[in-house]
C-alpha cells in the first residue's frame, strides 16, 4: 500500500468523475425564479454554441439572483451540425429555462459560418450578421454584454467577438459595459474574478446537463468544477496581483469588464477585482444611480 497521503486525494478526482458519468441530463426540479423589476437592468449573453450560457454563467447567475438583472441568453448560433440543430435549440431552451435566463435566437436557425474566414471572404454574409446583431442590441439595450474574448481558440468564439466588436462600432452612442469570456483559451489579461457557492455550480451544471447531446459526446461538465477551482489558482495572482494572498474562494471563473462609451472601450477599472460571494455583483458593475 502506498504511503503516499496524496494518493487518495488523487483518487477522489478521479472517483468523482467515474461517478458523474451515473448523473441525470435534465428532468432535475427547477429552483424558484427571482422576481424582477419591470425596469430590471438587462445583461446580454452572445453565445456561439448552446450550451456556453452555462459554462460562463457565474456571473451571469449571481447577477439574476442576487442583483434583479435580467439576463437576456442570445444563441448566435446552434452549431455547425445542421442535423443536430433542432434539438440542440431544444436542450438550449430546458437548460436557460431552468437556470432562469430568457433566451432570443439571433435568427431562426443561427448564424452560419461566424468565424474570421467570413469575416475575410464574405463580407456581405458577415455584414448581413452583424446588422442583425447590432438590432438586437439597439432592441435590449443592454447595461453589460458577454462575449467570448479575442484569442478564445474555438474559431465561432473568435469570430463572435469580432462580430460583437464590430456590431458596437455601429452604435457609437451605447454606454455597456462588455465583459469578455473564456473557456477555450485563457485570456491574457483578465480583470474580475467572481466566487460562486458550491450551490451556484451545482445549479449551473443542473442547468448544463440538458445539453445531453453535447456531453454525451465529451462529458466536459464533469470537468467544469475542476476548472472553477483552477480559475482561483489562476486568478488570485493574475488578477489579484503577483503574489498576492490567494482568497479562500472554492469555485470562480474570469472575466476581463470594460466599458463601451463614445465609441470605444476602455478598462472598466485599474487593476483586478475580486468579487467574492455575498457581494453585491450589481452594484460592484453598474451601480444604481443617486
Amino acid at each position: 500500500m502506498s504511503q503516499n497521503p496524496y494518493l487518495e486525494y488523487a483518487r477522489s478526482f478521479r472517483r468523482l468523475a467515474v461517478e458523474g458519468r451515473d448523473l441525470p441530463f435534465g428532468g432535475i426540479p427547477k429552483p424558484e425564479k427571482p422576481k424582477l423589476d419591470d425596469d430590471a437592468p438587462v445583461a446580454l449573453i452572445l453565445s456561439p454554441h448552446p450550451d456556453d450560457e452555462c459554462v460562463i454563467g457565474g456571473l451571469a447567475l449571481r447577477l439574476l439572483r442576487e442583483s434583479g438583472v435580467r439576463i437576456v441568453n442570445v444563441a448566435v448560433t446552434l452549431g455547425s451540425n445542421r442535423a443536430r440543430q433542432q434539438e440542440r435549440l431544444n436542450e438550449l431552451q430546458g437548460a436557460c429555462d431552468w437556470i432562469g435566463f430568457e433566451l432570443q435566437e439571433i435568427i431562426p436557425g443561427g448564424l452560419e459560418c461566424v468565424t474570421l474566414q467570413t469575416r475575410k471572404n464574405d463580407p456581405k454574409q458577415w455584414e448581413r450578421s452583424v446588422d442583425r446583431l447590432r438590432e438586437i442590441l439597439d432592441q435590449w439595450s443592454p447595461r453589460a454584454v458577454f462575449f467570448p474574448h479575442a484569442t478564445d481558440w474555438n474559431g465561432t468564439h473568435v469570430g463572435v467577438h469580432f462580430l460583437t466588436e464590430d456590431a458596437l462600432l455601429r452604435r457609437p452612442k451605447a454606454d455597456t459595459l462588455l465583459i469578455e469570456t473564456e473557456y477555450w483559451g485563457q485570456m491574457p489579461s483578465p480583470n474580475l474574478m467572481v466566487e460562486n457557492t458550491p450551490e451556484e455550480v451545482g445549479d449551473l451544471l443542473a442547468a448544463l446537463s440538458h445539453h445531453e447531446g453535447e456531453l454525451k459526446r465529451n462529458a466536459f461538465h464533469l470537468g467544469l468544477p475542476a476548472w472553477m477551482q483552477d480559475n482561483v489558482r489562476l486568478g488570485s495572482e493574475v488578477v489579484g496581483g503577483q503574489g498576492a494572498e490567494a482568497p479562500d474562494f472554492a469555485f470562480a471563473t474570469l472575466y476581463r469588464v470594460s466599458r463601451w462609451a463614445n465609441g470605444r472601450a476602455s478598462p472598466a477599472w485599474e487593476g483586478g477585482k475580486l468579487l467574492p460571494s455575498g457581494g453585491d455583483s450589481r452594484e460592484a458593475l453598474f451601480p444604481r444611480k443617486a
